[in-house]
């Protein structure tokens, strides 16, 4: 993470990626294939800048589809690998440095969005396993386990077990097949307890084990 420590240490304007159902959490890590005009130049900007990104949920609710509306809240991440294809493509990874809100968007001369962003209410994304000791493990793979039998899913529950809390919780966020009003609830929990608290409902919620009319919020 060089050089990223702390809030204090990022940079007030983000390039953004809107990417429907793809969540960045703090020190998770998120493959990309580029291969958009657009977004290869911001790549190449980044690679020659401070390799920063953030992604972003664009929100259905708006026709525009080539500058949907976007979630106010993203997780912005570093370029922590790079390679080219023959065909022109990028792969890059993303290691995710913690969430950032937007504050508006900037209307700078790029082929991709760029915004203004805030972090105060991120600061504590710095801290691994932040309230991960209060976390049921059984409880949310029991939830697991009843969302996977009622969907026809699979998981590696021996994975699953040995995980690191922040990684097992983080990784189902993102690999769960929740709408993206679900997916950009569990990105806007307040801390790692409030998100695998909202996971476990989503779970059973997903697998008919709760509700319909129970809020994500």
């Amino acid at each position: 993470m060089s050089g990223y420590q702390t809030i204090a240490d990022l940079p007030k304007r983000l390039a953004v990626f809107p990417l429907g159902g793809a969540l960045l959490f703090p020190r998770m890590q998120l493959p990309l294939n580029i291969f958009e005009p657009r977004y290869l130049n911001m790549i190449d900007d980044a690679m020659s800048g401070d390799r920063l990104i953030a992604m972003v949920q664009p929100l259905t609710d708006h026709e525009n589809r080539t500058a949907p509306r976007l979630a106010r809240v993203a997780g912005l991440g570093r370029i922590t690998s790079y390679s080219e294809t023959d065909d022109g493509r990028y792969l890059i990874t993303l290691t995710g440095l913690c969430r950032a809100r937007i504050v508006d968007e900037l209307g700078l001369p790029k082929p991709y969005r760029t915004v203004s962003a805030d972090y105060a209410d991120y600061a504590a994304d710095f801290a691994p396993d932040d309230g991960a000791e209060t976390i049921d493990r059984e409880g949310l793979l029991g939830a697991l386990d009843r969302f996977v039998r009622r969907n026809g899913y699979q998981a590696d529950w021996n994975a699953a077990q040995a995980a690191p809390m922040e990684m097992l919780v983080n990784a189902l966020c993102a690999a769960c097949p929740f709408a993206l009003a679900e997916k950009q609830a569990l990105l806007e929990a307040p801390d790692l307890a409030a998100r695998a608290d909202l996971l476990g409902r989503l779970l059973d919620l997903n697998s008919g084990g709760a509700a319909q009319g129970d809020s994500i919020q």
